[in-house]
């Protein structure tokens, strides 16, 4: 496990939530990781919580978001300049956190030694995993393990290639960006999300991926990351819901309402069969 991860956290006057996340990482077996938080213009006492967490632990750091992108995706833009060559990356938000002590350590060793033979996957795609205000967890997030949509299972990992992937894609799946590791080879293919979109850039990047072959896709059934419910993309329906179409009209022209109808299918069903 020679790699190292950077994780890229999007903040703005978050500082209340941001120990619970930093906490968990402190906590973890495997200690190879940075933190960079892009701040956007909080205000004073925030900047002060940066500074001061950032003096106390050599591996995080931050720095102001540019003026010249915009939003949660924008700073996301900004944190895959960052990373080094050989470096993995993790986006998470300020209420997110680390499913369990051992859970780095468990997503790093599924990636194959450096010295090893055989293929690098570009993304690792573990799942994720909603909860309330008061803890409680909620609906899981995967990219495959639906029956009713896929055979595949989870339990013994899965590779796919750039077809298959957007096969999945086609039929409503979409990888939990907060639980998808970006390898090298993926921001080599694409560093950048696509300015204009608040809510679905995350979306529109992968489908834009997946036109990218040779992509080899890894999936672990792993739990990575919590994630709070009620964020910015809940509470703006209407947006969200466009943002979704236009995504897949891109992608897809005309049968653009085939993956937009399943990805609710799949969100309803999500909520009714919890894994």
């Amino acid at each position: 496990m020679a790699c190292s991860l950077l994780i890229v956290v999007p903040t703005l006057n978050s500082h209340a939530l941001l120990p619970k996340l930093l906490c968990s990482l402190q906590a973890q077996s495997w200690q190879q990781w940075r933190v960079v938080f892009i701040d956007g213009p909080s205000g004073p006492q925030h900047r002060q919580w940066l500074q001061q967490c950032c003096a106390d632990d050599p591996r995080c750091s931050w720095q102001p978001q540019s003026p010249e992108v915009q939003g949660i995706f924008g700073a996301m833009s900004q944190g895959f300049a960052l990373a080094a060559p050989d470096e993995w990356v993790l986006f998470w938000g300020s209420d997110d956190w680390a499913a369990g002590p051992d859970v780095l350590q468990q997503l790093m060793q599924a990636l194959p030694d450096q010295s090893a033979a055989g293929p690098e996957p570009d993304l690792l795609v573990c799942r994720g995993r909603y909860a309330n205000a008061a803890g409680a967890l909620g609906r899981s997030t995967a990219l495959i393990g639906s029956r009713w949509f896929s055979p595949q299972k989870l339990s013994s990992g899965v590779d796919l290639s750039a077809a298959a992937f957007r096969r999945l894609l086609f039929w409503g799946a979409t990888p939990p960006h907060q639980a998808t590791l970006f390898g090298p080879g993926a921001m080599a293919r694409l560093n950048g999300y696509r300015e204009g979109l608040r809510l679905a850039a995350d979306l529109d990047y992968f489908l834009r991926l997946s036109r990218q072959a040779p992509l080899l896709v890894r999936c672990l059934d792993l739990e990575l990351v919590h994630m709070a419910d009620g964020g910015v993309s809940g509470q703006q329906t209407q947006r969200r819901l466009q943002e979704v179409r236009l995504c897949y009209r891109r992608a897809f022209g005309w049968c653009w309402w085939v993956p937009f109808a399943a990805r609710y299918v799949r969100r309803l069903l999500s909520l009714v069969v919890r894994p």
